[in-house]
């Protein structure tokens, strides 16, 4: 994939070298194990083993310990009323304070920005008429662009936010997208599965946790696109209400 010009704000899929590391990579992640990935790539029975087990289902107690996280990190819930059907966020104000901060004052349109909004103006909501510009099934949904274009932000940027308690191990996380280090602005995606090359890379400032939620992502994620991962349907952001 290649991203829309030199300032897009980009969330780079997984580039796995084989299907042996994915394997591997997998049960390190889902586990929590201490995996020697280069050695076991080398012992074809161990790779075919893992082959035929779900690494969910083998470690359940781990798996416990990466349930929806709710309070005491979630500050507020975001609800994105789309066209598709209503997203419910919560947000973690308490790991991610500026990046909520600033989410949420674009959603009501609080927060000043030097740009014109998704719906052409410079004021007032900022996210009102956006659309999720680019959609990669099994990766991710990204919005959050006033132009739809990819390269549109509010006209400031700011560091990131990483928390140790926040990783990309399991799907529905929302973070920011971005074009590097300390270049948030206003883009954002929703994972649709564990996405760990992503770790202190982007900042994670909420997560979808109730299932009708999951499934307005879950259908966002595998709708029809182009060559350049763009819904051919839009899927717009009506609008945003913060709880």
């Amino acid at each position: 994939m290649t991203s829309t010009g030199p300032t897009a704000e980009y969330v780079r899929p997984r580039l796995s070298r084989s299907r042996g590391v994915n394997l591997v990579a997998a049960f390190a992640l889902i586990c929590r194990l201490s995996l020697p990935v280069a050695r076991m790539l080398h012992q074809p029975a161990i790779i075919a083993a893992l082959a035929g087990v779900d690494p969910v289902r083998t470690c359940p107690r781990v798996m416990a310990d990466s349930d929806p996280v709710t309070n005491p990190i979630q500050t507020a819930t975001a609800t994105l009323h789309t066209n598709r059907g209503d997203i419910k966020v919560a947000l973690f104000g308490n790991h991610a304070p500026k990046t909520v901060a600033n989410f949420v004052g674009l959603a009501q349109g609080t927060k000043e920005y030097s740009t014109q909004n998704a719906s052409g103006g410079p004021s007032g909501p900022f996210y009102d008429g956006a659309v999720f510009h680019r959609v990669i099934r099994g990766f991710m949904i990204q919005g959050g662009d006033p132009t739809g274009t990819g390269r549109g932000g509010p006209g400031y940027k700011f560091a990131d936010e990483f928390h140790p308690e926040l990783q990309f191990d399991k799907p529905y996380l929302l973070a920011m997208a971005n074009a590097g280090p300390g270049t948030n602005g206003s883009q954002f995606f929703i994972t649709v599965g564990p996405t760990p090359h992503l770790n202190r890379r982007h900042t994670i400032f909420g997560e979808v946790t109730d299932a009708d939620s999951q499934k307005v992502v879950d259908a966002i994620a595998t709708t029809a696109t182009d060559g350049n991962d763009r819904p051919t349907e839009p899927v717009v952001i009506e609008s945003i209400t913060i709880s």
